[in-house]
């Protein structure tokens, strides 16, 4: 049952990666109001799943959260939504806010075997529902890869990156959760949906 979860989960980032990038080629291509509508209508029938052009376009999203991380990085959460798949995707931009080039470091991918063998990722990253004293770990696909951003790029000064990790869902009686990535300060977050 597990295994079809994570890949019917899999299945899911895979669409919405692929709407992401079509919206992001619509809007691009174009400069004309009905554009503008196309993404914005595949990003609300993903339930704000698909922040990653808006969050290309400027810091127009309220920041649920901001994480200081090692080297001047920060990363922006702009959204954690619970979707009725049964699990929380949280959305957000890893920026270099120092002054020289950096690279994400690999400590933020975690230390599980099956999640070191995929590269640099966000597979580190937890949420904890002190309220359940439960901890929620990225999911992972069939094949041990996690359901997050992988393969960052250096980033300059001022550059941002989005950035996406994926969640079982904690209860929905559970509203709020502590967010944590390995070297960088934890948060406190809202879930929406």
């Amino acid at each position: 049952m597990s295994i079809r979860f994570t890949a019917k989960a899999h299945r899911g980032m895979v669409a919405l990666t692929v709407a992401a990038g079509l919206a992001l080629g619509v809007a691009g291509c174009g400069g004309g109001g009905d554009d503008d509508k196309k993404p914005d209508a595949s990003a609300s029938s993903s339930k704000d799943g698909g922040s990653d052009p808006s969050a290309q376009e400027g810091q127009a999203e309220a920041t649920l959260a901001e994480l200081k991380g090692p080297e001047g990085l920060v990363l922006q959460i702009t959204s954690a939504v619970r979707d009725s798949g049964g699990f929380v995707t949280v959305n957000g931009n890893m920026k270099n806010d120092g002054a020289e080039k950096v690279t994400v470091p690999a400590a933020l991918r975690g230390d599980e075997t099956e999640i070191l063998r995929h590269g640099r990722s966000l597979g580190g990253a937890t949420l904890v529902d002190s309220k359940s004293k439960k901890r929620y770990y990225v999911l992972r696909d069939t094949d041990g890869r996690p359901l997050t951003t992988t393969d960052f790029p250096s980033l300059k000064p001022g550059e941002s990156a989005p950035v996406f990790m994926q969640f079982p869902a904690p209860p929905t009686s559970t509203p709020e959760v502590g967010f944590q990535l390995p070297s960088f300060a934890p948060a406190t977050i809202q879930i929406s949906g």
